[in-house]
């Protein structure tokens, strides 16, 4: 049997040091049980439509496991160069006592009931932002004629978030920090590195600097082919990046950039999703991607298929996924 728990586990992985045995993703929290905050930042349950802090309509997608996208064809905003008249400071975060909100919540992440690592609520992301308020076309267009002003518009909602960085950590004192930007697709990055480098960068190194200056941990989501801008993270000073898929390099930066963990490593729109994969191909791709990324540690497992809640053929795949790590991730080392 292991000495450590799987969040004993994952904070090993998070500070660089060699795991015990194989991480799996869901130990290092993301759920809702371990995102410290006040209530008020976070995303409720909610059916039919549901308006954000800023005004954007959110609406449920059955498909990517019932997850919040932006209400087709409904943007707040169509000018960039009109931001202030429509995006707007929340008016509840001159409401919230973050202490009594801290004095009240901090029993329910007692360590000996929270099984996964807590970690900083999430804020709000950039580029996803800017598409969420104009729409995907008009996001990349405005990149393209007014990056000045989506810099603004970035630095107006980076403002925001790190006043809610700075008061989470500080009177939650969580066990690790994330961020959560995509901005690539399957096949290629939405945006250019040079786009990158000249607006987003600055935003995102701003964004994790309250994490680096309190020795926290801190993850990166980005799906897709993000390798291009793998460099750039490892420089600002994070430590994992997720759900990093296979269409990067994945050995190629574990070997090169070793001090960021590798938390992911699985196609989850492959042949794991064809009807015709059996089930024993199902547990040789999850055995093939433990050896691939997994010896000499720096990694955790992530690997399911999506499917609108309920679904039978999702369920029993991701049943096989989670059945064979579990039978290889405590002896692997």
């Amino acid at each position: 049997m292991p000495k450590l728990t799987p969040k004993e586990n994952y904070m090993r992985l998070m500070r660089g040091e060699q795991p015990e045995y194989v991480p799996r993703m869901g130990d290092g929290g993301g759920g809702f049980d371990s995102q410290m905050g006040p209530d008020q930042l976070k995303m409720r349950d909610w059916e039919g439509e549901n308006v954000d802090h800023f005004g954007v309509t959110y609406v449920r997608e059955l498909n990517a496991n019932n997850g919040p996208i932006p209400k087709p064809g409904v943007f707040i905003l169509e000018d960039i160069t009109k931001w202030r008249d429509v995006i707007k400071r929340p008016a509840f975060l001159d409401d919230i006592d973050w202490q009594l909100c801290a004095d009240r919540d901090l029993p329910k992440w007692d360590p000996s009931t929270i099984k996964s690592v807590t970690s900083t609520i999430g804020g709000q992301a950039y580029f996803q932002t800017l598409c969420n308020f104009m729409g995907f076309d008009n996001g990349l267009i405005a990149c393209i004629e007014e990056p000045e002003e989506v810099k603004a518009l970035m630095n107006f909602v980076l403002d925001i978030n790190l006043e809610i960085r700075t008061n989470v950590i500080k009177y939650y004192a969580p066990e690790t920090g994330n961020q959560a930007d995509d901005i690539a697709h399957e096949r290629a990055p939405f945006i250019s590195v040079e786009i990158f480098e000249d607006i987003f960068e600055p935003i995102w190194r701003a964004d994790i600097a309250p994490y680096v200056e309190a020795g926290i941990p801190t993850s990166h989501h980005n799906c897709g082919m993000f390798e291009p801008f793998v460099p750039h993270i490892v420089a600002m000073g994070y430590n994992a990046w997720n759900p990093a898929e296979p269409m990067n390099d994945l050995v190629g930066i574990k070997k090169k950039f070793p001090q960021l963990a590798i938390v992911g490593g699985f196609d989850s729109n492959g042949p794991v999703c064809w009807p015709e994969t059996t089930e024993d191909e199902i547990r040789a791709y999850v055995r093939q991607q433990v050896d691939l990324l997994a010896p000499g540690g720096g990694y955790a497992f992530g690997g399911a298929i999506m499917g609108a809640p309920g679904d039978p053929f999702a369920a029993e795949r991701n049943g096989w996924i989670n059945d064979e790590f579990e039978k290889i991730r405590y002896d692997y080392y």
